[in-house]
C-alpha cells in the first residue's frame, strides 16, 4: 500500500528482518518451484519420452512457505485437471521411472505410496 501511495522502496523496511530495505530483498521465508509445461497431448505420434533436445511449451512457478507447499502449487498450475501429487493418478510402472516422461512425477507418487 505504501508504494501506491508513492514512498520510494528503498525506504521500506523488511518486515521479516526489521533492520534491511524491502528493495534489498522480497522475503526469506519462501520457496519456488518452477515446472516445465509439455503439453504434448495437443499433438498426434509424439513420444512423451523427455530429453535434452526436447522443448517445453512454457513453465509454471508455484511459491509458497515449504516445498511441498509450492510443488503442490506449482503441479496445480501444469493442468488445471491435477490435484496435485496424487498417488492415483497414475499406476506404478518401473519403465516410466526410469525413462523421463511429462508424467513421471505421478508415476512417482504412486511408487512412494
Amino acid at each position: 500500500a505504501k508504494l501506491a501511495l508513492g514512498t520510494p522502496l528503498p525506504d521500506l523496511i523488511n518486515s521479516v528482518t526489521g533492520v534491511t530495505t524491502a528493495c534489498f530483498e522480497p522475503s526469506l521465508d519462501y520457496c519456488v518451484v518452477k515446472i516445465p509445461r509439455w503439453d504434448l497431448s495437443k499433438f498426434s505420434r509424439v513420444s512423451t519420452k523427455i530429453g535434452s533436445s526436447m522443448k517445453s511449451v512454457g513453465e509454471v512457478m508455484g511459491i509458497g512457505r515449504k516445498f511441498e507447499e509450492a510443488f503442490q502449487k506449482a503441479l496445480r498450475m501444469v493442468d488445471e485437471s491435477v490435484p496435485g501429487f496424487d498417488p492415483d493418478r497414475k499406476s506404478v510402472n518401473e519403465d516410466e521411472l526410469r525413462e523421463p516422461t511429462d508424467k513421471r512425477m505421478f508415476v512417482v507418487a504412486a511408487a512412494l505410496k
